[in-house]
């Protein structure tokens, strides 16, 4: 008998945990003992694998973005900057995606307190940021401002979309588009 590793068992429960979540995330106010039971595992387990329930909801969000940024990366392969930052914008702002918005500040406010903590999730924030720099790169910027354009546009997507939990419905692609027309007022060569 073949027994597997750790690894292999952690990234089994993952799979179990966003399975039973449907691409949602539970809420911070679940307990572990209730993921445990929706997901037909026990709460010991989730502890051992992930720490606690941020640590749940850290490995859930980062394996979503994953999967979501596979997707938009197949979308940037032809495309431009601004398709790009229009393709997340629509991805993340669909209804749906709503209690994965809430979780993801959530969790971010945890990893401010607690970076060590969150030291994987922290890591890969910027998957998005390095693409939409390539991007921009293609498209004429000089790579430290391509960076720059890029970290610029993606903070302040993320304050639109921090807006849209706090205040839902007050946001539309125009704050996009404004974002997009003020990185095209820098100069590019």
């Amino acid at each position: 008998m073949i027994l597997s590793s750790n690894g292999d068992a952690r990234e089994r429960l993952l799979a179990r945990l966003l399975d039973a979540f449907e691409g949602a995330l539970p809420s911070p106010e679940v307990s572990l003992r209730e993921i445990a039971t929706r997901t037909e595992t026990s709460h010991a387990l989730l502890r051992y694998h992930f720490g606690s329930l941020p640590g749940v909801l850290a490995a859930m969000l980062k394996a979503q973005r994953s999967r979501d940024n596979e997707s938009l990366l197949e979308a940037a392969r032809d495309g431009t900057f601004d398709d790009l930052v229009l393709a997340i914008w629509r991805a993340y702002t669909r209804p749906e995606q709503l209690s994965r918005i809430r979780g993801f500040f959530h969790v971010v406010g945890l990893a401010a307190y607690r970076p060590e903590e969150f030291r994987e999730f922290i890591d890969s924030l910027d998957d998005l940021t390095k693409v939409l720099a390539s991007l921009a790169e293609r498209e004429g910027f000089e790579a430290g401002e391509a960076l720059t354009l890029a970290t610029v546009t993606v903070a302040a997507m993320r304050g639109l979309l921090l807006q849209e939990v706090l205040t839902p419905g007050a946001l539309s692609e125009d704050a996009v588009a404004l974002i997009l027309r003020m990185g095209k007022e820098r100069s590019v060569p």
